[in-house]
């Protein structure tokens, strides 16, 4: 008997310390993107929205890979300065800071793992878009260039 509530106490415990482990990772819906590049390629794009302040807070957070032509895309729903950084990010991230009208404004690429460095979107924007550190510069994909934006549950899902 004293094995058995032993046990039990044990699995409780473990139970309680991954509740909050779990509840840091929020669900993210995906959709496509395109991106139209200053020399007319288009490249389609696999991503993940962070519409909610704690989908936007958590981020790429913990993740160690991310595949090329995959991303997640920050809405912030409004067109402001952002700020951005890398804290519990593995992964070297390019950043491609996008307008209202869907126009790469600023690109900070190969940003560095685990930096509490602020990462300025330099103009005010409403989207951030982010990818595998150098994927940009490899997809082409450069100030000017043009991104179709298509959240989650539109149309073309």
């Amino acid at each position: 008997m004293r094995e058995m509530i032993k046990s039990a106490f044990v699995a409780l415990f473990l139970w309680a310390l991954a509740g909050p482990a779990a509840a840091q990772a929020p669900h993210f819906d995906r959709s496509m993107l395109t991106i139209r590049t200053v020399e007319g390629k288009e490249i389609a794009l696999d991503v993940e929205w962070a519409i909610t302040a704690d989908q936007r807070a958590h981020g790429l957070m913990f993740r160690e890979e991310l595949g090329d032509h995959q991303g997640m895309i920050f809405d912030f729903g409004t067109t402001r300065d952002v700020m951005m950084w890398m804290r519990n990010t593995p992964l070297s991230l390019d950043m491609v800071f996008i307008d209202e009208s869907g126009l790469v404004k600023r690109i900070a690429s190969r940003t560095t793992p685990f930096s509490e460095t602020i990462i300025p979107s330099g103009a005010p924007v409403r989207y951030v878009l982010e990818i595998r550190g150098g994927q940009a510069t490899a997809l082409g994909i450069a100030e000017g260039a043009i991104v179709e934006l298509r959240p989650p549950g539109g149309p073309s899902d």
